[in-house]
């Protein structure tokens, strides 16, 4: 199953001028205790469907929230000519195929 199907909302947005965080949010605990243990979505893994440096990336595990979060520097600041997203706003779209194992 893809990751966009078993989650409640995938987001990305301005944290500041010059980074974006993504928000990786499930309603239910037990698919997201179930994408946790599959390992799919870790630093790197997400840095590689990004196409950022992990090492650039603050991730967090949030059991409390049922979410992932992370957050990279943006490649141009917010309103950059050279920014064609000023409000970060549409750069989660590769995350939602990341291809999760089946849930029983």
């Amino acid at each position: 199953m893809k990751l966009s199907d078993c989650t409640a909302l995938i987001r990305s947005k301005n944290a500041g001028p010059f980074s974006l965080t993504y928000d990786i949010m499930f309603s239910k605990r037990e698919l997201y205790e179930h994408v946790k243990a599959s390992g799919c979505i870790t630093a790197a893994k997400l840095a590689d469907v990004i196409g950022c440096n992990s090492q650039e990336m603050k991730f967090f595990v949030c059991d409390n929230a049922l979410a992932f979060k992370f957050t990279i520097p943006r490649l141009h600041p917010a309103g950059d000519p050279a920014d064609a997203d000023l409000h970060g706003g549409q750069q989660f779209a590769p995350l939602m195929d990341i291809e999760i194992p089946p849930y029983a």
